[in-house]
């Protein structure tokens, strides 16, 4: 009576003991107040009212080039990555499968037969048939917290799928906007080299009239020439960049078809939604949680490895070898055996293991956090990169008008004598910087907008 009593209460102790290896994952406190800073305002805090998300827009409601539309979609159909992203999908599925049959009892089927004879007798046949059967009771949360953490492991994998997908169309589309700002740009390259040889041809005929010297001429040819060199230089950086789309596309390295860079239409109307939002719509964020719940799992794991593992064994057989002889027709023969196994000393390996898994726990906390800050600084650097290109695009505007007024002034006042060659040759050269940088800006806003999608979530649908 004794002993069932000191079994029991033994048995009371180590299931109070062992209560938290069954706890479920839950997500810790993260103060997302003040997360996107505005990027209009002095207060640093954006103050959001709604929980509308331009990330929750479909990509195509977003990018609406026909063209680049038809490159997303061989991107999505062909990248590698993408591809090797919905393997592991199916490689943690099957581990998942396997973490959950691990409940259910395991088989095995094992025939025997043996002929045997002695000092030239008669020969003798046995046989077997055995089934055998294990089961391991979950009593101490074992099993249960490997599935849990299977099926973590599972959802983060999903969400490295989807990080992978709003990454390519984000690379995608910030790819084919770089190439028509260098075609915009290669145009106006073009434009000014035949200004600048008109340049050249008039300063020739000045220098035969003996109005200007034989340093006009060659100033006025080594512009042309550094303007054939900037042609040349922005060729090779479309031939690149086609090279670089074609490879995340996975094809061979050809022309991108596109549009111009003056037809684009992109949004410019935001709602970022509220702090809150970003832990779910962005599937990296999401993903080091889902880690991090990983981990959770593997810690009660750890935990529960202190406990006793119970393990049911069971066999039925059908025989003729029945120990003293054998036996016509066979007969059925059936065992059971149940075990426990409590681990008293495992070198201290047990408590490193447990150690280890708190260790990595608290990494992957800090790995989420940290993802919630990196989200919350990409929506706001990419919503500072919009307003400032967008101002600098409307002031670099009137710039290009200015001085497209001052070539053409310079070059009257140098035919009648009033302004010298390099006055001419330094306003073509204001120009055409301006003219460059004001394409950069236009693509920079189209660029922002593709980095504020991507900051926020978007492109999972």
């Amino acid at each position: 009576m004794k002993i069932k009593s000191i079994i029991a209460f033994a048995s009371a102790g180590l299931l109070l003991g062992s209560c938290g290896i069954y706890n479920k994952y839950e997500r810790p406190d993260v103060n997302v107040k003040g997360l996107v800073r505005d990027s209009a305002s002095v207060a640093d805090t954006l103050a959001v009212s709604d929980t509308t998300s331009f990330g929750n827009l479909p990509w195509r409601s977003v990018f609406t080039d026909p063209q680049l539309q038809s490159l997303i979609e061989q991107g999505l159909a062909h990248n590698t990555n993408m591809l090797n992203a919905a393997l592991n999908v199916k490689m943690v599925e099957a581990q998942l499968e396997v973490a959950k049959l691990a409940f259910v009892p395991s088989f095995t089927f094992s025939p025997q037969g043996v002929i045997s004879s002695w000092d030239g007798n008669k020969a003798t046949k046995t046989y077997s048939l055995p089934v055998q059967a294990s089961w391991s009771i979950d009593l101490f949360g074992n099993l249960l917290n490997v599935k849990r953490s299977a099926q973590m492991s599972l959802l983060a994998t999903k969400d490295y799928q989807l990080v992978v997908q709003t990454k390519l169309i984000s690379n995608i589309a910030n790819m084919y906007y770089t190439l028509m700002m260098l075609d915009k740009q290669l145009e106006i390259v073009d434009n000014m080299q035949t200004l600048t040889k008109e340049t050249w041809d008039i300063m020739k005929l000045q220098k035969e009239l003996g109005r200007v010297k034989e340093t006009g001429v060659q100033s006025a040819e080594s512009n042309y020439y550094s303007v054939q060199a900037q042609a040349a230089d922005l060729k090779r950086q479309i031939r690149e960049m086609e090279n670089s789309l074609s490879l995340l596309l996975g094809q061979p390295a050809q022309t991108i078809s596109r549009g111009k860079l003056e037809n684009q239409s992109l949004p410019s109307e935001f709602s970022t939604g509220i702090g809150i939002q970003l832990l779910s719509n962005r599937p990296d964020v999401h993903y080091a949680e889902m880690s991090l719940a990983q981990c959770f799992y593997n810690t009660n794991q750890a935990r529960s490895r202190f406990y006793p593992s119970i393990t049911i064994s069971g066999s039925g057989a059908y025989t003729n070898s029945g120990g003293g002889g054998i036996v016509n027709p066979g007969k059925m023969l059936w065992s059971a055996i149940g075990s426990l196994v409590q681990p008293i000393f495992a070198n201290g390996q047990l408590i490193a293991g447990l150690k280890v898994a708190k260790a990595q726990q608290e990494q992957a906390y800090n790995t989420w956090q940290n993802a919630v800050l990196s989200a919350g600084s990409e929506v706001s650097n990419a919503l500072v990169l919009y307003n400032s290109s967008d101002e600098k695009s409307k002031l670099e505007q009137k710039q290009v008008e200015s001085l497209t007024k001052n070539v053409e002034y310079t070059k009257l006042l140098f035919n009648e004598g009033s302004s010298t060659y390099l006055e001419v040759i330094t306003a073509q050269q204001s120009l055409l910087n301006a003219q460059l940088s004001k394409v950069a800006d236009d693509f920079y806003k189209m660029q922002a907008v593709v980095n504020l999608y991507y900051a926020l979530g978007g492109g999972r649908n």
